[in-house]
């Protein structure tokens, strides 16, 4: 057993997680399959290496992607960029999420993915959405969006290697003047695609303003496969709202994850109408404790458990100073240090 995998076994259980990854469904349509498990980890460059992914599925997400992960990083054999391939134990399965340009570097992609991951590799994913300007600069993510007939091409090139249903990942359009989501999607069925993932801003928002439900609707009006649902996904209630309200199959969950690995069983709960509350101080500051652990266990840089360490103490007593100590941590046995005093502290406060 791995330590990520022992850690799982002990922690998961006492903070509310589940211990067994459960995998994602292999009989049956996507569509099937997404409606009978509709909550999902969306990829987050910068955050769903594997510890975050082993915290959302134990947190009943039913699938988790990679990061976004660079088609030309893996034509050149950065095994760095590997890393961010490689589902690590104990990952029942994973979704790769694939970005670039050029068709060739795609299918070269994919093929190499596939053979590398072999039976956990549930779905690649193309990203046409990301809409950082570096990327953008590059014809990458959303600027797929202005060149349906390359993208569609892409998406071919997918197809030609992938033993496993090929998706894209989509905004509403390039610029607020425009929403082209429906026509975009409508090519990219045609070229061949299983489901398509949609956020409800355009491009040049970034991740301002408010994210547009309608796009989500509108695209699930206009094609026949699949429509995932993105943006805005805050909680539990956004994520069956958005559901109900949208035709939408699945839900893509992203910031909302953030401190909540818990979202998506409780997801599901509301969804078959269940009250849920939020979790305690107590437990979240646990669950902090099991993830940066878990990053550890894992091989990722302990710089990420500065960003965890704000997202799980938000609004949290002593919040801010116990946020400013972390970001001088520079050891896991640091971490665990500042956290049992932390947890010590709260079971004081909980005793007077």
């Amino acid at each position: 057993m791995s330590a990520a995998a022992d850690i799982l076994r002990t922690c998961a259980p006492t903070v509310g997680l589940s211990p067994d990854l459960v995998p994602f469904p292999r009989e049956g349509t996507l569509a099937e399959r997404l409606s009978a498990c509709p909550f999902l980890m969306a990829p987050m460059a910068g955050v769903s290496d594997a510890a975050y992914r082993i915290m959302a599925r134990a947190g009943g997400a039913s699938l988790a992607y990679t990061e976004m992960v660079s088609v030309a990083g893996l034509h050149y054999g950065g095994e760095k960029t590997w890393e961010l391939v490689d589902p690590q134990d104990p990952e029942p399965d994973i979704a790769v999420q694939l970005f670039g340009s050029k068709p060739d570097q795609f299918r070269e992609a994919v093929a190499a993915v596939s053979e590398r991951l072999g039976s956990r590799l549930v779905l690649v994913d193309v990203n046409m959405a990301c809409p950082v300007p570096k990327v953008v600069r590059k014809g990458e993510g959303s600027a797929l969006l202005d060149a349906p007939e390359l993208a569609a091409g892409i998406v071919r090139a997918c197809l030609a290697e992938a033993k496993v249903p090929v998706t894209v990942k989509i905004r509403r359009g390039r610029t607020g003047a425009h929403e082209v989501a429906p026509e975009f999607a409508r090519a990219m069925e045609q070229a061949g695609v299983s489901a398509v993932a949609v956020h409800g801003r355009y491009g040049d928002q970034l991740y301002r303003g408010e994210a547009d439900w309608g796009a989500v609707r509108r695209v699930a009006a206009a094609v026949s496969v699949p429509v995932i649902g993105s943006g805005d996904v805050r909680g539990p209630q956004e994520a069956a709202r958005m559901l109900a309200e949208t035709g939408a199959t699945a839900v893509m969950v992203a910031r909302g994850t953030y401190g909540n690995p818990w979202v998506f069983g409780d997801a599901r709960r509301v969804l078959g109408g269940e009250v849920v509350a939020a979790p305690t101080p107590e437990r979240r500051l646990a669950a902090l404790r099991m993830h940066v652990r878990l990053l550890d266990a894992t091989g990722a840089h302990l710089a990420r458990a500065r960003s965890l360490a704000g997202w799980y103490l938000r609004g949290l007593p002593n919040a801010a100073s116990l946020r400013d100590r972390a970001v001088r941590c520079e050891s896991l046995d640091e971490y665990l240090e500042l956290f049992d005093e932390a947890s010590g502290r709260m079971a004081t406060t909980d005793a007077r």
